[in-house]
């Protein structure tokens, strides 16, 4: 019998005893890919195209309090803008499901073409969002979701406004980090139920991206000292500070994460000393052999090993797997629209398995170090 059979027939003696094993660290390491996706997701937002020009513009009390409408003529005439837009929430239930389910937001119609450039369409949806008042335009997730085409009418009843809209699609868009929300027009929520003169915030579109520092300087201080001051920020800042709201997801996660490997070295460690113990007479035989210390080490810390790696490519693997080609959006109810399982999320799960394996090896092999022949022969099996 050569050594690598040896090790892979002790490994498999209690073949429910492995099999436990190997699904406790797959289901463990599973949890633990799923954990440090999901605080990639929620941490580092997929950024857009055009995303490096943007610029969030909101008022500096808080991003629920309004901003009067006039603040955009002098946005306008600040050097570096190409374009503003409004941007403000609707929070609309859709056929009176239970929460919203996409986001909603009164723009410019203008504005889809130069601020949001990387929201895709056909011509005739863009002439249609820009001659109907009551129009909409709607990301391809969402009309593929609900099944709503060019045309099609639909009612939406506000959470933050009294009473409902109706409006007409005009274009499916594609293209965006997200495409589930709906975008309208700002006129048509100002003339409906909304409230004329003021806005949610603004968007803008600078020139230059050397030119962004300016630009975000010229309106903080446009607006300095008076009743409505704002905050300027990059995109990217606006949506780190978005997330911050959250609250501190990174040691919440990291939490979790620990107490899911801690648990999981403990169930291992525990299953490695059991079936180490119950072998005392063996590997008495085989110190007795002329086995050293080092080699018998070695036995152990490959099984451990083996199990180890065995669970993880069945978890990692599966983790992978279900997060490439299975439907995100819908296992999450819209949460999430991608779950990227990363080289790195890869790399560092594949690590703590190897950690895992060597750990859960150490106390085992102290009790087989200290045994001395005599007393292992006399353990019974």
């Amino acid at each position: 019998m050569t050594i690598s059979a040896f090790i892979l027939k002790n490994a498999l003696r209690n073949k429910r005893r492995a099999l436990l094993s190997v699904s406790s660290v797959a289901a463990s390491l599973f949890l633990l890919v799923t954990l440090q996706v999901a605080l990639r997701e929620l941490t580092q937002p997929p950024e857009s195209s055009g995303a490096e020009l943007r610029v969030a513009v909101r008022n500096k009390i808080s991003l629920t309090n309004p901003l009067p409408a006039r603040q955009r003529g002098v946005i306008e005439r600040i050097p570096g803008v190409a374009g503003v837009t409004p941007f403000t929430w609707f929070g609309g239930k859709y056929k009176n499901e239970g929460g919203m389910t996409f986001a909603q937001f009164a723009i410019d119609p203008k504005a889809l073409g130069t601020v949001f450039n990387d929201a895709k369409m056909d011509a005739a949806g863009y002439i249609a969002f820009n001659q109907q008042k009551d129009s909409c335009v709607i990301g391809k997730i969402t009309a593929e979701k609900y099944g709503l085409k060019p045309g099609d009418r639909f009612s939406l009843e506000s959470t933050v406004y009294p009473g409902s809209l109706t409006f007409r699609v005009a274009g499916i868009y594609s293209g965006t980090p997200d495409d589930r929300n709906m975008l309208f027009r700002q006129d048509y929520l100002d003339d409906s139920i909304g409230m004329p003169g003021y806005v949610g915030m603004w968007w803008l579109k600078v020139k230059s991206a050397a030119g962004m520092p300016r630009v975000i300087a010229a309106v903080n201080k446009a607006f300095e000292n008076t009743s409505a001051e704002v905050r300027a920020e990059s995109e990217r800042a606006f949506q780190l500070g978005f997330i911050s709201m959250l609250g501190n997801i990174k040691a919440l996660v990291a939490s979790l994460s620990t107490v899911v490997v801690f648990t999981l070295v403990l169930v291992s460690a525990s299953t490695m000393s059991m079936a180490i113990r119950e072998r005392f007479r063996e590997l008495a035989i085989l110190k007795a052999l002329g086995f050293r210390r080092r080699e018998l080490f070695a036995f152990i810390l490959a099984e451990s090993f083996g199990l180890a790696v065995a669970g993880a490519v069945i978890g990692i693997g599966a983790a992978y797997c279900l997060y490439t080609f299975g439907d995100i959006s819908k296992m999450t109810h819209g949460i999430f629209v991608t779950f990227e399982v990363t080289p790195r999320i890869i790399g560092f799960s594949a690590m703590v398995a190897a950690l895992l394996g060597i750990v859960s090896a150490i106390a085992p092999s102290l009790s087989v170090a200290r045994m001395s022949v005599v007393n292992g022969l006399k353990t019974l099996d």
